[in-house]
Protein backbone atom coordinates (compact mmCIF):
# COMPACT_ATOMS: atom_id res chain seq x y z
CA UNK A 1 0.00 0.00 0.00
CA UNK A 2 1.39 3.59 -1.13
CA UNK A 3 2.45 4.97 2.18
CA UNK A 4 0.68 8.57 1.49
CA UNK A 5 -2.52 6.71 1.18
CA UNK A 6 -1.94 5.00 4.19
CA UNK A 7 -1.03 8.34 6.55
CA UNK A 8 -4.26 9.89 5.09
CA UNK A 9 -6.18 7.10 6.21
CA UNK A 10 -4.71 7.33 9.80
CA UNK A 11 -5.67 11.49 9.81
CA UNK A 12 -9.24 10.52 8.92
CA UNK A 13 -9.31 7.87 11.67
CA UNK A 14 -7.86 10.39 14.28
CA UNK A 15 -10.51 12.81 13.06
CA UNK A 16 -13.37 10.76 13.56
CA UNK A 17 -12.16 10.00 17.39
CA UNK A 18 -12.14 13.19 18.35
CA UNK A 19 -15.60 14.00 16.91
CA UNK A 20 -17.21 11.10 18.87
CA UNK A 21 -15.13 12.02 21.97
CA UNK A 22 -16.71 15.63 21.59
CA UNK A 23 -20.07 14.67 21.46
CA UNK A 24 -19.61 12.01 24.45
CA UNK A 25 -18.27 14.96 26.66
CA UNK A 26 -21.49 17.48 25.96
CA UNK A 27 -24.12 14.94 25.70
CA UNK A 28 -26.34 16.20 28.72
CA UNK A 29 -27.04 12.88 31.13
CA UNK A 30 -30.26 11.17 30.76
CA UNK A 31 -33.23 12.27 32.67
CA UNK A 32 -33.68 9.55 35.76
CA UNK A 33 -36.50 7.13 34.82
CA UNK A 34 -38.66 6.65 38.17
CA UNK A 35 -39.09 3.12 38.55
CA UNK A 36 -41.11 2.94 41.94
CA UNK A 37 -38.32 2.76 44.41
CA UNK A 38 -37.56 5.60 47.48
CA UNK A 39 -34.22 7.32 46.12
CA UNK A 40 -32.46 8.98 49.54
CA UNK A 41 -32.94 12.57 50.00
CA UNK A 42 -29.69 14.51 49.27
CA UNK A 43 -27.54 15.26 51.99
CA UNK A 44 -27.91 18.93 53.11
CA UNK A 45 -25.30 21.44 53.54
CA UNK A 46 -23.62 22.05 56.08
CA UNK A 47 -25.10 24.31 58.96
CA UNK A 48 -22.71 27.55 58.96
CA UNK A 49 -21.27 28.38 61.97
CA UNK A 50 -22.79 31.58 63.93
CA UNK A 51 -20.79 33.19 66.64
CA UNK A 52 -22.74 32.82 70.17
CA UNK A 53 -24.53 36.73 71.43
CA UNK A 54 -22.77 39.00 73.76
CA UNK A 55 -24.36 40.08 77.16
CA UNK A 56 -25.09 43.44 75.95
CA UNK A 57 -27.31 42.00 73.05
CA UNK A 58 -29.01 40.07 75.43
CA UNK A 59 -29.91 42.73 77.11
CA UNK A 60 -31.10 44.73 74.51
CA UNK A 61 -32.77 42.30 73.16
CA UNK A 62 -34.65 40.89 75.79
CA UNK A 63 -37.09 44.42 77.52
CA UNK A 64 -36.70 45.03 81.25
CA UNK A 65 -40.19 44.09 82.81
CA UNK A 66 -41.48 46.95 85.21
CA UNK A 67 -42.21 45.78 88.64
CA UNK A 68 -45.51 46.27 89.22
CA UNK A 69 -46.26 48.71 92.52
CA UNK A 70 -48.03 47.32 95.48
CA UNK A 71 -52.05 48.13 95.50
CA UNK A 72 -51.74 49.84 98.86
CA UNK A 73 -48.98 51.99 97.81
CA UNK A 74 -49.89 55.92 97.40
CA UNK A 75 -48.69 58.25 94.96
CA UNK A 76 -45.60 59.72 95.16
CA UNK A 77 -46.11 63.44 96.34
CA UNK A 78 -44.82 66.16 94.24
CA UNK A 79 -42.57 68.86 94.91
CA UNK A 80 -45.99 70.96 95.66
CA UNK A 81 -47.43 68.71 98.07
CA UNK A 82 -44.20 67.76 99.95
CA UNK A 83 -44.05 69.88 103.95
CA UNK A 84 -41.69 72.43 104.39
CA UNK A 85 -38.73 71.78 106.32
CA UNK A 86 -37.18 75.04 106.95
CA UNK A 87 -39.03 78.45 108.09
CA UNK A 88 -39.85 81.74 106.48
CA UNK A 89 -40.02 84.88 108.66
CA UNK A 90 -42.32 87.55 107.02
CA UNK A 91 -41.19 90.78 109.31
CA UNK A 92 -43.92 94.10 108.18
CA UNK A 93 -43.86 97.53 110.31
CA UNK A 94 -45.95 100.58 110.60
CA UNK A 95 -42.81 102.21 110.22
CA UNK A 96 -41.90 102.17 106.62
CA UNK A 97 -37.82 101.91 106.00
CA UNK A 98 -37.53 100.28 109.84
CA UNK A 99 -34.53 98.40 110.09
CA UNK A 100 -34.93 94.67 110.68
CA UNK A 101 -31.83 92.60 112.62
CA UNK A 102 -32.16 88.93 113.20
CA UNK A 103 -29.50 87.26 115.24
CA UNK A 104 -27.99 90.59 115.33
CA UNK A 105 -27.00 90.16 111.35
CA UNK A 106 -28.73 93.12 109.33
CA UNK A 107 -31.08 91.34 106.61
CA UNK A 108 -32.72 94.65 105.33
CA UNK A 109 -35.55 96.79 105.65
CA UNK A 110 -39.52 96.02 106.28
CA UNK A 111 -41.15 94.67 104.71
CA UNK A 112 -39.12 91.98 104.15
CA UNK A 113 -38.92 88.55 104.20
CA UNK A 114 -36.22 86.44 105.51
CA UNK A 115 -36.19 82.53 104.04
CA UNK A 116 -34.54 79.05 104.51
CA UNK A 117 -34.38 79.79 108.44
CA UNK A 118 -33.38 76.55 110.50
CA UNK A 119 -36.52 75.77 112.70
CA UNK A 120 -35.43 77.27 116.36
CA UNK A 121 -35.55 80.53 118.12
CA UNK A 122 -34.65 84.12 116.77
CA UNK A 123 -34.06 87.10 118.10
CA UNK A 124 -35.47 89.99 115.81
CA UNK A 125 -34.35 93.74 116.44
CA UNK A 126 -36.54 95.97 114.68
CA UNK A 127 -35.58 99.73 114.41
CA UNK A 128 -36.95 103.17 112.93
CA UNK A 129 -35.50 106.49 113.16
CA UNK A 130 -37.61 108.50 116.34
CA UNK A 131 -38.38 105.66 117.76
CA UNK A 132 -37.36 103.06 120.36
CA UNK A 133 -36.01 99.55 119.47
CA UNK A 134 -38.42 96.56 118.99
CA UNK A 135 -36.94 93.24 120.13
CA UNK A 136 -39.14 89.90 119.65
CA UNK A 137 -37.76 86.26 120.08
CA UNK A 138 -39.59 84.14 117.76
CA UNK A 139 -39.85 80.61 117.25
CA UNK A 140 -39.20 79.59 113.89
CA UNK A 141 -41.19 76.60 112.83
CA UNK A 142 -41.20 75.08 109.01
CA UNK A 143 -43.52 77.05 107.17
CA UNK A 144 -44.24 80.86 107.14
CA UNK A 145 -44.21 82.79 110.34
CA UNK A 146 -45.89 86.78 110.86
CA UNK A 147 -44.28 89.45 112.72
CA UNK A 148 -46.14 92.90 112.69
CA UNK A 149 -43.85 95.45 114.54
CA UNK A 150 -45.87 98.86 115.15
CA UNK A 151 -43.61 101.13 116.66
CA UNK A 152 -47.07 103.78 116.96
CA UNK A 153 -48.26 101.67 119.77
CA UNK A 154 -48.32 103.08 123.02
CA UNK A 155 -46.48 100.15 125.17
CA UNK A 156 -46.57 100.66 129.01
CA UNK A 157 -46.15 98.07 131.40
CA UNK A 158 -43.90 100.06 134.26
CA UNK A 159 -44.77 98.99 138.33
CA UNK A 160 -42.94 100.38 141.08
CA UNK A 161 -43.23 100.15 145.25
CA UNK A 162 -43.84 103.56 146.86
CA UNK A 163 -44.60 105.06 149.99
CA UNK A 164 -47.44 107.41 150.41
CA UNK A 165 -46.38 110.89 152.95
CA UNK A 166 -49.13 111.64 154.37
CA UNK A 167 -49.40 115.31 156.58
CA UNK A 168 -49.62 112.38 159.14
CA UNK A 169 -47.70 109.22 158.63
CA UNK A 170 -47.53 107.32 155.72
CA UNK A 171 -49.03 104.23 153.69
CA UNK A 172 -47.37 101.99 151.35
CA UNK A 173 -48.82 100.54 148.32
CA UNK A 174 -47.51 100.24 144.19
CA UNK A 175 -47.90 102.32 141.53
CA UNK A 176 -48.84 100.53 138.28
CA UNK A 177 -48.76 102.02 134.89
CA UNK A 178 -50.21 101.22 131.51
CA UNK A 179 -51.04 103.02 128.32
CA UNK A 180 -54.68 102.95 129.83
CA UNK A 181 -53.70 104.93 132.85
CA UNK A 182 -51.99 105.43 136.10
CA UNK A 183 -53.38 103.83 139.30
CA UNK A 184 -51.98 103.57 143.22
CA UNK A 185 -52.92 99.85 144.88
CA UNK A 186 -53.15 99.91 148.53
CA UNK A 187 -54.60 98.62 151.63
CA UNK A 188 -55.62 102.07 152.33
CA UNK A 189 -58.81 102.45 150.24
CA UNK A 190 -59.30 106.91 150.92
CA UNK A 191 -55.18 106.81 149.10
CA UNK A 192 -56.22 104.41 146.77
CA UNK A 193 -56.91 106.16 143.14
CA UNK A 194 -56.47 106.18 139.23
CA UNK A 195 -56.20 108.53 136.42
CA UNK A 196 -55.66 108.14 132.46
CA UNK A 197 -52.07 109.09 131.52
CA UNK A 198 -53.17 112.15 129.98
CA UNK A 199 -55.22 114.12 132.78
CA UNK A 200 -52.38 113.76 135.05
CA UNK A 201 -52.12 117.76 135.59
CA UNK A 202 -48.61 116.91 137.65
CA UNK A 203 -46.14 114.59 137.05
CA UNK A 204 -42.88 115.19 138.18
CA UNK A 205 -39.71 113.67 139.69
CA UNK A 206 -37.35 115.55 142.22
CA UNK A 207 -34.42 113.46 141.94
CA UNK A 208 -32.38 115.23 145.07
CA UNK A 209 -35.69 115.12 147.18
CA UNK A 210 -36.45 111.62 146.16
CA UNK A 211 -40.08 112.29 145.83
CA UNK A 212 -42.48 111.70 142.45
CA UNK A 213 -45.29 114.07 142.53
CA UNK A 214 -48.44 113.40 141.30
CA UNK A 215 -51.89 115.29 141.07
CA UNK A 216 -54.51 114.49 138.78
CA UNK A 217 -56.62 116.91 136.73
CA UNK A 218 -59.10 118.03 139.62
CA UNK A 219 -57.63 116.15 142.10
CA UNK A 220 -55.62 115.39 145.40
CA UNK A 221 -51.44 115.62 145.42
CA UNK A 222 -49.75 112.21 145.64
CA UNK A 223 -45.91 113.07 147.18
CA UNK A 224 -44.68 109.33 146.80
CA UNK A 225 -41.35 108.22 147.75
CA UNK A 226 -39.24 104.71 147.59
CA UNK A 227 -39.18 102.40 150.18
CA UNK A 228 -35.95 101.81 150.26
CA UNK A 229 -35.69 105.52 149.62
CA UNK A 230 -33.57 104.97 146.22
CA UNK A 231 -33.93 107.59 143.69
CA UNK A 232 -33.15 105.51 140.21
CA UNK A 233 -36.02 104.01 140.30
CA UNK A 234 -38.21 106.64 141.25
CA UNK A 235 -36.35 108.54 137.83
CA UNK A 236 -36.44 105.17 135.90
CA UNK A 237 -40.25 104.80 136.37
CA UNK A 238 -40.93 108.71 136.14
CA UNK A 239 -39.27 108.09 132.14
CA UNK A 240 -41.13 105.22 131.25
CA UNK A 241 -44.53 107.27 131.63
CA UNK A 242 -43.77 110.32 130.74
CA UNK A 243 -42.66 108.19 127.15
CA UNK A 244 -45.31 106.88 126.80
CA UNK A 245 -47.33 110.24 127.53
CA UNK A 246 -45.89 112.11 124.84
CA UNK A 247 -47.05 109.50 122.40
CA UNK A 248 -50.45 109.61 123.46
CA UNK A 249 -50.37 113.62 122.61
CA UNK A 250 -49.17 112.95 119.34
CA UNK A 251 -51.92 110.47 118.63
CA UNK A 252 -50.28 106.84 118.67
CA UNK A 253 -52.79 104.67 119.57
CA UNK A 254 -52.38 102.45 123.08
CA UNK A 255 -51.56 98.94 122.61
CA UNK A 256 -53.89 96.32 123.15
CA UNK A 257 -54.13 95.37 126.84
Amino acid sequence: MNRKVVVVALAIAALAGAAVLLVTMTRPEPEPVETGEARPAPAPPPPTPVAPPTPEAVLEAVPARPRPAPKSAAPAPTPEDAAPVVGVLQIESDVPGAQVFVNRAFVGEAPISVPNLEPGSYQVNVSAKGYESIARTVDVTPGTIDLVVRFREVRLDARIDVVHKHRLGSCRGQLVATPQGLRYQTTDKNDAFSAALLDLETFQVDYLEKNLRIQARKGRRFDFTDPEENADRLFVFHRDVEKARDQLRKGDPPATP
